[in-house]
């Protein structure tokens, strides 16, 4: 019988490990949408990329004989997952590898936005810095955390990480829910479950970790930033599409929050051209869990699920 076929539509970090299959490797970079096409064709396996999306078109292309599509990410926003149920094919994910390294980012956005970092980053770069001599004691004078109040929408994994982290600030959480979570409720974190409206009024930082759905695409729109402490920051580290860009460029502009931190874009890889020139916004490229030992164990994650669907065993990390 012919070897089983690996198609991974990006370079890995770590080791890859999928036994006597063939391995098709892409690179760094993405491909085309027709180059895609072609890479998928024949393969037992898919393991593919958050940007990649993966519809019938791409089922298509790559076969009847495809049993598996292994989502090197925990959100599986960019596959159909109806299309792959209805042909089959099993669909995994990378829970937990993501978590660590994805709750350290928000922290450093967090962080970043309240103390003014891109300023003061540009400053100490310029010529004004020398040539003005030390800072006086009311300049980029930023926020503190202590004791303030964190919001999260979404109480799994990264947003329980994301408030554990908070508690060396001594904050409080609040967090957004449809159902209650004990361990958000109970110690350390002993959180309350608030509305979306109530946990924006109250907050003063709020960071998103809910999965993309109808529900939660432009859920922080203006009405709901209009919540906000003038004095809030905003933290997206979840996906793009959950905040309407322009409705957060039009609040900042209008001084009506303090300042955000930007992980993800609605129309990503594109950003909103206002949002760059601004410095009370931090922007990163979508590298949530771009730690080398989150990265690798994704591999890890990622490899063991095409493995299992190979064998025509559970895989460990199943959506569908």
């Amino acid at each position: 019988m012919p070897r089983p076929i690996v198609a991974i539509s990006r370079a890995l970090p770590g080791t890859i490990d999928l036994g006597d299959a063939e391995v098709r490797m892409g690179t760094e970079r993405a491909f085309t949408r027709p180059q895609l096409l072609e890479f998928v064709r024949g393969a037992t396996a898919m393991i593919t990329w958050v940007s990649e999306k993966v519809d019938n078109e791409l089922l298509d292309a790559a076969g009847p004989q495809l049993k598996a599509v292994c989502n090197f990410a925990v959100g599986t926003d960019n596959i159909d997952l109806k299309a792959c149920a209805a042909r089959g094919v099993k669909v995994t994910n990378t829970p937990n590898a993501v978590t660590e390294g994805t709750a350290d980012l928000a922290w450093l956005l967090i962080m970043a936005v309240a103390r003014r970092l891109i300023e003061a980053d540009r400053y100490a770069r310029s010529p004004l810095y020398p040539q003005q001599g030390p800072l006086g004691p009311t300049e980029l004078v930023g926020q503190d955390l202590t004791g303030k109040t964190l919001c999260i929408i979404g109480a799994g994994r990264i947003g329980y990480a994301t408030a554990m982290r908070s508690l060396a600030w001594g904050m409080r959480q609040l967090y957004v829910a449809r159902t209650k979570h004990w361990d958000f409720e109970l110690a350390p974190l002993n959180s309350r479950r608030v509305s979306l409206e109530e946990g924006l009024r109250e907050a003063d930082v709020v960071s998103i970790h809910c999965p993309l759905t109808p529900d939660t695409r432009g859920l922080i729109n203006t009405a709901a930033l209009a919540h906000l402490k003038p004095s809030a920051i905003l933290i997206n580290t979840a996906r793009g599409p959950i905040v309407d860009e322009q409705a957060l460029v039009d609040a900042l502009k209008a001084g009506k929050l303090y300042g955000a931190g930007l992980d993800v874009y609605e129309r990503e890889p594109q950003v909103h051209p206002d949002l760059i020139p601004m410095t009370n916004v931090v922007l990163t490229p979508h590298i949530g869990s771009a730690a080398a030992r989150f990265r690798a164990a994704m591999t890890e994650m990622a490899c063991a699920n095409a493995r299992a669907v190979i064998a025509g065993t559970e895989p460990p990390n199943r959506v569908i």
